[in-house]
């Protein structure tokens, strides 16, 4: 039994009066109560009860240590309750980590609305397409879009992330809609350069996979950038659905090979493995799984996947 559980049971028989009132209290037999108490005296060294068959009286030495006691059963109970109430509200510190087009078009809005909300907080927001490492540079949660590589973090899903084949209406006029897979290597491409094969967009059939090779006019290892080219008319590309179907939406952009799918990701959460998750974590993880969703406002004007 440790100390703290020792001064407890000390003081719920001062306070009950007797070991018989206490037992009834605390719902514990009135010899363990006699035996934890005689312990606790053995082990300070000193007489802290005057008993007699009627009642207990306090010794000098017992008075001042059950004071003390008290205090410190209270002060546990205060510091116990407090960690309640900070594990419940966010608020210190956050470090998030996030990729950049996706950070500024939807994470840093999405950070700003929890914020308004949990005024105690701070963000740190880390809009980067590097792979940040939590452990060493301190972050405390990421938003990671794609294949997860094995890891001892916790991944949460937030959203899909759907790819889609775009081109702006006026290069389609020019240059024809392409129908299958293998037309696209009569067209300009605009290729995402930071996958490790980027002349290749592995796209789905019917019960297949199929691996398009392309014509690359533009390589670029931003997707705002090969959004920019696609609506100025340069090319098809392959761009996730979250920049994407603003602009299919607002007619800059139109959808290709929809028979033939880009194999879809996922938007991921990924923090620590601890114990205990901070209320900060927890709180910004739920927001964003129910702010994003399965079906996530960006993929409104577009059509369900196929």
């Amino acid at each position: 039994m440790n100390r703290l559980e020792e001064m407890a049971m000390f003081v719920r028989v001062v306070e009950a009066g007797s070991f018989s009132a206490a037992a009834r209290r605390t719902g514990m037999s009135k010899s363990l109560l006699s035996r934890r108490v005689a312990a606790l005296e053995d082990r300070l060294a000193a007489r802290l009860l005057n008993r007699t068959t009627r009642r207990l009286a306090l010794t000098e030495t017992g008075a001042a240590f059950f004071e003390r006691c008290q205090r410190i059963l209270a002060e546990v109970e205060e510091a116990e309750a407090l960690a309640a109430q900070l594990d419940a509200e966010p608020r210190g510190r956050l470090r998030l980590a996030g990729p950049m087009s996706f950070g500024f078009q939807h994470l840093a809005p999405a950070v700003a609305a929890f914020m308004a909300a949990h005024p105690d907080l701070t963000v740190e927001l880390d809009l980067n397409d590097r792979f940040v490492d939590l452990v060493s540079e301190g972050h405390d949660m990421a938003v990671r879009i794609g294949r997860l590589a094995e890891s001892s973090l916790i991944a949460r899903r937030l959203a899909p992330c759907r790819l889609v084949v775009v081109a702006s209406p006026d290069y389609l006029a020019r240059r024809g809609t392409p129908e299958t897979a293998a037309d696209l290597a009569g067209h300009d491409c605009l290729v995402y350069s930071n996958r490790s094969i980027a002349d290749e967009w592995r796209l789905t059939g019917v019960n297949e996979r199929i691996a398009a090779r392309l014509n690359p006019r533009l390589y670029a290892n931003n997707g705002d950038a090969l959004l920019a080219a696609a609506e100025a008319g340069l090319g098809l590309t392959v761009l996730p659905s979250f920049l994407a179907g603003p602009a299919v939406a607002r007619g800059s952009l139109s959808l290709v090979l929809c028979n033939h799918p880009v194999e879809e990701q996922a938007i991921h959460a990924v923090y620590l493995p601890n114990r205990h998750l901070s209320a900060k974590v927890r709180r910004m993880v739920d927001f964003l799984a129910a702010r994003f969703g399965n079906r996530p406002y960006w993929d409104e004007s577009l059509p369900p996947p196929a």
